[in-house]
C-alpha cells in the first residue's frame, strides 16, 4: 500500500489539476456564449443572401458560369478547420477522421489548413499541406473571410483546382457538433431550395421583363425583386453575389466551428473536472485506509511492548 506522504501528494496535484479545469471550463463557457451570439448575429444576412441566390438560379441555372461547371482540372481544395489547441476532446480527430474517410486523392487533395491541430493530423496522414493560416482561427474577420475566397477564386479561375470544399465542424447544441465536409465550388442545386419562397411571393419578387416600355430593360437583362434588387446581366450577376455568397459561406463555418471548439472543450473540461473529484474521492478513502492501518499498528506494537515487560 502506497505511504500516506505519497498518497496526501497524489491528491494535492489531482486537486490542483481540478483547479484548471475548472476554470478552463469556465473560460470555454463565456467563449461559447460569445461564439453562439456571433452565429446568431449572422443568421439574418446569411438568409437574406440564401434567398436571394435562389431567386437567382432558379432562373439562370443553366447559364454557362464557371461557378456551375466543372473544371478542366482534377485537384480539390479543402478548407479545414480545426483549432490551435488539443483539451477539447475529438473535435480536432473527428476533421481529420472525417476527410481521411471520404476518399480523396491524397495526391489531388490540397489541404488549405486552419488550426494546427488539423494540419498536424493531416499531415501524419500524407495529405499536401499547401496553405497555413493557422492564427486566422484565433480570432476569424470578415475580411479574413474575403480574403480566402480571393485566394481560392483566383486559384480556381488559373484552373489549378476544380473544387473546393470546407471541412469544419457544425454547432448543433452544447453537446452535439457534427463533422461536416461541404462542397461550395461548384455550385450544386441540391443546395438550394426551389421552394424556399412560396409561389406567390416568388411570381411576386421574381419576373423576366423583355422591351417594358421606357424601363430602358435590354432582353439579355433581368430583374430580380426579391430581398436583395439586382438590374445587370445575368452572368454579370452571378459572378458578384456568387463570392459574396461563399465568403458568408466560410464565415459561418468559422463561427460554427468555434462554437463547437469551446463547446467540446467546456464539455472536455466538466468530465475532467469529474473524473479529478473521483480521483480525490479515491485517494481520500486510501489515505484514511492508510492511516487506521498506521494507527493500527502502532496500537499492536505498544500492546505487544506492555506484554513484554510483565
Amino acid at each position: 500500500m502506497p505511504s500516506m506522504r505519497s498518497i496526501k501528494r497524489r491528491k494535492e496535484s489531482v486537486t490542483s489539476t481540478q483547479q484548471i479545469t475548472k476554470a478552463m471550463k469556465l473560460v470555454s463557457t463565456v467563449k461559447l456564449q460569445k461564439a453562439r451570439a456571433g452565429v446568431e448575429a449572422n443568421t439574418p444576412y446569411f438568409e437574406a443572401l440564401y434567398k436571394t441566390m435562389c431567386s437567382i438560379l432558379s432562373k439562370t441555372w443553366d447559364q454557362d458560369n464557371r461557378f456551375l461547371k466543372e473544371g478542366a482540372s482534377d485537384k480539390k481544395a479543402i478548407l479545414v478547420m480545426s483549432s490551435n489547441r488539443g483539451l477539447a476532446g475529438g473535435y480536432n480527430s473527428n476533421i481529420v477522421k472525417l476527410i481521411d474517410s471520404y476518399g480523396f486523392d491524397k495526391e489531388k487533395a490540397l489541404i488549405y489548413g486552419l488550426g494546427r491541430k488539423g494540419i498536424e493530423g493531416l499531415r501524419r496522414k500524407g495529405y499536401n499541406i499547401v496553405w497555413d493560416e493557422s492564427d486566422i482561427i484565433n480570432a476569424p474577420l470578415y475580411n479574413d473571410c474575403i480574403a480566402i475566397t480571393k485566394e481560392l477564386m483566383k486559384r480556381f479561375d488559373a484552373g489549378e483546382i476544380d473544387e473546393i470544399y470546407v471541412a469544419y465542424t457544425d454547432f448543433q447544441n452544447t453537446v452535439t457538433h457534427v463533422p461536416t465536409l461541404r462542397k461550395i465550388i461548384p455550385l450544386s442545386k441540391e443546395d438550394f431550395s426551389p421552394d424556399f419562397l412560396d409561389e406567390s411571393e416568388s411570381d411576386r419578387n421574381l419576373q423576366m421583363n423583355y422591351g417594358m416600355s421606357g424601363s430602358g430593360i435590354e432582353k439579355d437583362m433581368v430583374v430580380f425583386g426579391s430581398v436583395m434588387d439586382h438590374y445587370h446581366p445575368e452572368e454579370k450577376i452571378l459572378n458578384e453575389i456568387i463570392p459574396k455568397y461563399i465568403t458568408n459561406i466560410i464565415y459561418g463555418a468559422f463561427l460554427e466551428a468555434i462554437a463547437s471548439e469551446n463547446a467540446a472543450r467546456m464539455q472536455a473540461m466538466d468530465s475532467a473536472t469529474e473524473n479529478a473529484q473521483d480521483m480525490i474521492s479515491s485517494l481520500e478513502l486510501q489515505y484514511n485506509r492508510a492511516r487506521q492501518g498506521s494507527i493500527t499498528q502502532e496500537l499492536t506494537e505498544i500492546v505487544a511492548g506492555a506484554e513484554a515487560l510483565n
